[in-house]
């Protein structure tokens, strides 16, 4: 049988939730300072190469910090509410041997 999670209890996941999205609120403004940061200073070392690298450079950097900060944010969500413990580890007793 496996245990309950934290997160069943809808006031505890509410508040992981609303805690998770207010770190993506917060890395979504990062993401755009650093972006904007990184394509100044392209045009001020290059000038202005083509539309296409400029728009390219920044969907790369969009994409990979706010990525990165979605899956990093789902674990410490599963790991900071318990729900990583609520789980029903079949190997445990192999384990310990």
């Amino acid at each position: 049988m496996t245990n309950p999670s934290p997160l069943d209890d809808p006031d505890y996941a509410q508040f992981a939730w609303t805690r998770y999205w207010r770190l993506m609120r917060w890395m979504t403004a990062f993401t755009l300072l650093v972006t904007a940061a990184v394509l100044v200073s392209f045009w001020m070392k290059y000038g202005w190469v083509s539309v296409h690298f400029y728009i390219a450079t920044a969907g790369a950097i969009v994409a990979s910090i706010m990525l990165t900060a979605a899956l990093m944010g789902l674990v410490f969500l599963s790991s900071g509410t318990g729900h990583d413990e609520s789980i029903d580890d079949p190997f445990k007793d192999e384990a310990d041997r």
